[in-house]
């Protein structure tokens, strides 16, 4: 199948976007359309709540590296781990999508919309929502809420997953062999993933072992 680019325009004919990006596998596709569509834009990686330190610069550093490979500026925001599992505290059995996932994203997005309002931009989004295991109306909604703290600032909802979006992420995710994290991100994801596969007989989860590869087929 033949994979076409619809050209992209941000809201209220803003020019300047920050994207949130959770790992290079899903900002991907949404960098390649913003490129695509001339919009000047900057990564912020802000995710204090992947664990452990290992799985967190596994994915940072190839956020970093394709970023760099398209001359797009990357933002390293702070790793406050210690913050993330204080807000976490009484949601350690919650299930995935529920109110510590929301808790997870208000707390990224809140940081990305400070940053965003202090830094002259008036729009920001992110790659959370182009993955099929993410709520997408529990993400926008969360970054509502984070750009309503500020005059003038966007958060952009667009469907990244619409046009074979999801799709064109797996393509570039193998062309480039980026890490495969094999679980959300949190402790949390990564206790009830291992508990999920031990009771299917399956081997638990191994950290910076598994890559997507350039020659699997694309499904």
């Amino acid at each position: 199948m033949t994979f076409t680019r619809t050209k992209l325009t941000l809201p209220d004919n803003q020019n300047k976007l920050l994207l949130h990006s959770c790992c290079a596998p899903c900002s991907g596709e949404v960098m390649e359309a913003l490129i695509f569509s001339e919009i000047d834009f900057s990564i912020f990686f802000y995710n204090p709540n992947i664990h452990p330190l290992k799985e967190y610069e596994l994915r940072k550093e190839e956020n970093i590296r394709f970023a760099q490979k398209h001359n797009i500026p990357f933002i390293d925001a702070d790793y406050d781990k210690d913050n993330w599992f204080e807000r976490a505290k009484g949601m350690e059995d919650e299930p995935e999508r529920g109110i510590r996932c929301t808790m997870c994203f208000d707390m990224r997005f809140e940081r990305s919309a400070l940053y965003a309002f202090e830094h002259g931009f008036n729009v920001f989004s992110s790659s959370l929502g182009i993955s099929r295991w993410k709520d997408m109306n529990q993400i926008n909604d969360s970054g509502i809420r984070a750009a309503s703290k500020y005059p003038d600032l966007t958060y952009w909802t667009y469907n990244w997953r619409k046009d074979n979006g999801s799709k064109r992420m797996i393509e570039i995710s193998k062309k480039e062999e980026f890490y495969q994290q094999e679980y959300c991100g949190c402790a949390y994801s990564l206790r009830d993933t291992n508990k999920w596969r031990k009771s299917q007989d399956r081997s638990v989860i191994k950290l910076g072992v598994k890559y997507y590869k350039s020659e699997d087929e694309v499904i």
